[in-house]
């Protein structure tokens, strides 16, 4: 089921910045044709024109304003990416936003509106997408999850990890009913990435001393070549921070001795 990138119709959610727009290049280097989403239209146009760029063809990618919470917003963009390419290959559902603080701070609307973003969106794009890629019996969903969920150290943003760890979860279950019908399911699990993730985060109360590992802090752009490089060798997990694996694996081995753990390292 590796994909060959050349000549493949890609939609990248939230591609107006940070490892969306990182990994829209990375894919549009390697022949990709981009369709370029994002909730602000001067970002998502910018960006495909920066795409525009890299070939001789500047048809290869188009911008759309997409509001994930919106299923109204993605069957236009699947209606477009139809309209001007013919097909859709691949799909990277890569919206995320924050509610930090302690956990009885956080409100219940924040909670509703961080499931609908990083979670529901993702239920959205398969509804709106996995048709058309089970009719033609091939293609690729990238779902960008991140190392809070798959690790419990994301304790000062819980309704984040509580989708991250879903979108895993997700990712994972879908890998298992894809994956026999021809699709590629890769979960995106960045650790420390230099973007712009501060715009999309709410603060709540006082903010919580850190727990856990600290992983190393990559450019979007080496993480948007990760993306790239893990579809062409169709991996499931893709991982910016190798240590999280070995965290992982720890973790496994014995949940109650690696919680312990992180509670002594931060008292």
């Amino acid at each position: 089921m590796t994909m060959e990138l050349r000549d493949a119709v890609t939609v990248v959610t939230g591609a107006g910045s940070g490892i969306g727009r990182a990994a829209a290049h990375a894919f549009a280097r390697r022949g990709a044709r981009v369709v370029v989403t994002d909730l602000d239209a001067e970002r998502a146009k910018t960006v495909a024109a920066e795409l525009a760029e890299l070939g001789p063809d500047g048809a290869r990618a188009v911008a759309a304003v997409c509001d994930v919470t919106s299923l109204d917003d993605l069957r236009a963009v699947r209606d477009l990416a139809l309209e001007r390419f013919g097909q859709v290959d691949l799909v990277m559902n890569n919206v995320g936003i924050l509610a930090v603080g302690p956990v009885e701070e956080i409100p219940l609307e924040a909670w509703q509106r961080v499931i609908d973003v990083n979670l529901l969106s993702v239920v959205r794009s398969n509804l709106v997408f996995l048709p058309l890629l089970l009719e033609q019996g091939s293609g690729h969903v990238i779902n960008t999850a991140s190392t809070a969920g798959l690790l419990p150290y994301g304790h000062d943003r819980l309704p984040y990890t509580a989708t991250k760890h879903a979108v895993v979860g997700l990712s994972q279950a879908l890998a298992l009913s894809l994956r026999p019908r021809g699709i590629g399911v890769s979960c995106l699990c960045p650790a420390g990435v230099a973007t712009n993730i501060v715009e999309q985060i709410t603060f709540y109360g006082e903010p919580a001393p850190p727990k856990g590992p600290r992983f190393p802090v990559l450019d979007a752009e080496s993480v948007g070549e990760l993306v790239a490089d893990g579809v062409g060798e169709d991996r499931f997990l893709i991982l910016t921070a190798p240590e999280a694996a070995d965290e992982l694996r720890e973790l496994g081995a014995d949940v109650d001795l690696y919680l312990s753990r992180l509670i002594k390292d931060s008292s």
